[in-house]
Order: structure tokens, then sequence, then C-alpha cells
């Protein structure tokens, strides 16, 4: 049997970030607004540990997406399948990324693929050739992290 996962991504603005990739990806940006309420007024959460963004309420310091097909708790908002959630670190990125994201368009339109990135807020470092193999962009998301659209 599979096991359940999520990717953690450190980060310097979880909730901007996740908005970055949610659009990349085309993943819905979770909403814990619900059960942040009912944690506010049960007394088991304290008002700075929350922060609003796009309208959202938010744990302060996370921000997570999900696929849009996969199943996910009505309450807390999370996501049930395919997630990854972005938690901010005091320290900055400082070396290359020991894991990345490949994004992958479909045949034939990578130029629109890096093209919709870049207006999303990435930007192409080099283009990778690999002869018969193919070609694809190492590029970086708005906080520098390594990805390769192909």
């Amino acid at each position: 049997m599979a096991v359940n996962w999520k990717l953690v991504i450190d980060a310097r603005n979880a909730p901007v970030i996740a908005d970055f990739w949610a659009a990349a990806l085309e993943y819905e940006v979770e909403d814990p607004g619900a059960l942040i309420e009912r944690l506010l007024a049960a007394g088991h959460l304290d008002a700075d540990a929350v922060t609003e963004h796009g309208g959202r309420r938010l744990f302060r310091g996370l921000a997570a997406i999900r696929h849009p097909d996969d199943p996910f708790d009505p309450v807390s908002g999370i996501g049930h399948g395919r997630r990854l959630l972005f938690q901010e670190v005091p320290e900055g990125k400082t070396v290359k990324n020991r894991l990345h994201i490949d994004v992958h368009g479909e045949p034939g339109g990578l130029d629109a693929l890096v093209a919709r990135l870049e207006g999303l807020g990435a930007t192409r470092v080099r283009e990778v050739d690999k002869g018969p193999a193919g070609h694809w962009w190492l590029m970086r998301d708005p906080e520098g992290n390594e990805f390769c659209a192909a």
C-alpha cells in the first residue's frame, strides 16, 4: 500500500511562493480558514499565530497547495494527495537545491510553458540540450529555487 506524503519546501515568504507554485502547477492554494476560526474560538490558537494573505486566514509562516482533483478535508482544507507545503525558515538559500520540481508542458509547447512561468515570476537560467533526448530550461522560482521546464 502506498503511503501519504507531502513535499515541504523552505521559504522566505510562504504565502507568496505558494501562490507562484499554485499558478505554475495549476494547483489550488489550501484554505485553512475554517480550522483557524474553530481553533481561535476555542482558545487553542493565539491571534499572533495567524496571518492573512489574499483574503484568506493562514497559519503564520505556512502555506500549502494541492492538486485540484485530489481529496481534501473540508474543515481543515488540507489535501490528502499531491501536496506541497511551504514553511518559512530564518536562514536564506545558499546552495544549489538537492531536490527540484520538473514542470512539463504539452508536446511542442516548451516556449509557451517557459513564457507562462516567466509571466508568473520565474527566471531562465540556462537551456539544457540533450541532443536527441530533447532540451529543457533550468529556471528559478521567485525565491531562487531551481526547477526545470520541459
